[in-house]
């Protein structure tokens, strides 16, 4: 995305400001069922069945229409079963799904970049787990009958039994992580009835996700094939939580065939003590993926036969990914970038939330807004989220606020388009100097990071030592 006259292909900036047509309406849809599960559907209110309702008559055009009515006919009743409950959970997935492809059209119309066709769905294999499926499934509907304002410490602690029995399935693993996760934050928050503000969104989120990975094969991403071919990284997206981290690679795959360049992303996550913050968490990353080495040291990856999924998720096998050359991220996103095609989305994953399409902005003005930081680019302005950038690196939210050219993830929130930055240029003394979100993923001289790395190595140390006593006892 840069400005025509600098020659390049930022032809439709304003389209990210424009209306588009019906998305005010979907979302009050969902609000309203997210407020009816608030209250709670063991007995309903008059305005609660009516916030169900509204639900079914958003998707009345649709396929799941007569079902969907079914099930806001009982649910009004305070007669909801579980089926009617992952009806309901489908078609207020359907509804932000609608939401999210009105959205990732109108970014891809502004960006002119290439958008990849959804391949026909694939049937994953099927595991046997009918019964823990079934456990959730009836935990989750007791939530949904509660509401979150009826929620107590009984009610949520009744998850731990079927949590524990998941997770000694690995095919079951990403339900119990996500059951596991949301029982910990209902915990946190219990008695309901005691809370100044519900997370009505989130929440809602949660419990429909959950919800409908409980149906059978659901939860399966068989991959596409193999991605043989050079990686050129753009950025890390970096998460750290209390008792997590997670980092995103997001990069241009040029396939050794000589077709179309493609976004892919590849990612690693691990659990860490709430003692490793900062540029510690790179030292519990970093083991279990060459790529985020390769990140920090600014080269490429050269892969051969690397699993990916048909959303352009390489499912990451250091033995299939070998070092390759120098590879600048801002090269990349001037050069390759522009032609690369964008990923497609699986069904349960279309949410506004989960777009974050790689962008390169140059030519703009940065200055502080009523909000935080802003861009202004070919006269338009675009909202920058520095509150997203990592402590765990030398991007900085000032840096962003003095750049010059910005790597990126496009988002949406909150009814805007925003930026989340990446990396950036500016020019010191003179100078251009790039600074990356993952710019310590290989490690770091700066005083403050090595400090934070010598502090995670003392830490990671002290807790596999008594990991190891536990173990031999």
């Amino acid at each position: 995305m840069v400005p025509a006259e600098q020659g390049g292909g930022l032809m439709h900036a304003g389209l990210f400001a424009e209306e588009i047509t019906g998305l005010d309406e979907a979302l009050s849809a969902v609000d309203g069922f997210d407020e009816a599960l608030t209250d709670g559907l063991l007995r309903p209110r008059p305005e609660t069945a009516a916030r169900v309702t509204g639900l079914a008559h958003a998707v009345a055009g649709t396929p799941l229409a007569a079902r969907t009515a079914e099930a806001a006919e009982r649910t009004a009743a305070g007669a909801a079963d579980e089926d009617h409950l992952v009806t309901l959970a489908a078609a207020r997935t359907a509804l932000l799904g609608s939401v999210h492809d009105a959205l990732a059209e109108r970014a891809a119309e502004a960006l002119g970049r290439p958008r990849a066709e959804a391949p026909a769905p694939r049937p994953g294999e099927r595991r046997q787990t009918p019964n823990l499926l079934a456990a959730a499934r009836a935990w989750l509907r007791d939530l949904a009958l509660l509401g979150w304002r009826g929620i107590d410490h009984e009610a949520v602690s009744a998850s731990a039994q079927v949590v524990s029995a998941m997770l000694g399935e690995p095919g079951l693993r990403r339900q119990a992580s996500l059951l596991d996760g949301f029982a910990g934050e209902l915990a946190a928050s219990c008695p309901g009835s005691s809370l100044d503000r519900v997370p009505a969104r989130r929440w809602a989120d949660l419990w429909t996700r959950a919800m409908l990975l409980t149906v059978p094969g659901a939860a399966d991403t068989p991959a596409e094939g193999t991605a043989t071919g050079r990686l050129l990284p753009l950025g890390v997206d970096l998460h750290e939580y209390a008792t997590g981290a997670q980092a995103q690679v997001h990069a241009v795959f040029e396939p050794a065939d000589g077709s179309a360049p493609r976004l892919v992303r590849a990612a690693v996550s691990v659990p860490k003590p709430d003692s490793v913050v900062g540029a510690g968490v790179w030292q519990l990353l970093r083991p279990h993926m060459s790529l985020l080495t390769a990140v920090g040291e600014g080269r490429s990856m050269e892969l051969t036969g690397m699993p990916v999924t048909a959303e352009g998720d390489l499912l990451w096998d250091d033995a299939h990914a070998s070092a390759g050359g120098t590879a600048d991220p801002f090269v990349t996103a001037r050069v390759a970038l522009p032609a690369a095609t964008d990923q497609v989305t699986a069904p349960l994953d279309r949410h506004p939330a989960r777009i974050a399409l790689p962008v390169f902005l140059e030519g703009y003005t940065a200055q502080a807004g009523e909000e935080g930081t802003e861009f202004t680019v070919a006269g338009h302005t675009l909202p920058v989220d520095t509150g997203r950038v990592p402590v765990a690196g030398p991007l900085t939210p000032q840096a962003v606020g003095t750049s010059c050219a910005c790597v990126g993830l496009l988002r949406w929130d909150a009814g805007s388009f925003f930026v989340q930055p990446l990396a950036v240029e500016r020019t010191v003394r003179g100078k251009t100097v790039a600074l990356h979100a993952g710019g310590w993923a290989a490690g770091t001289t700066d005083k403050a990071g090595a400090k934070a790395e010598k502090a995670a190595t003392d830490a990671v140390a002290v807790l596999r030592e008594r990991a190891g006593r536990l173990l031999r006892t």
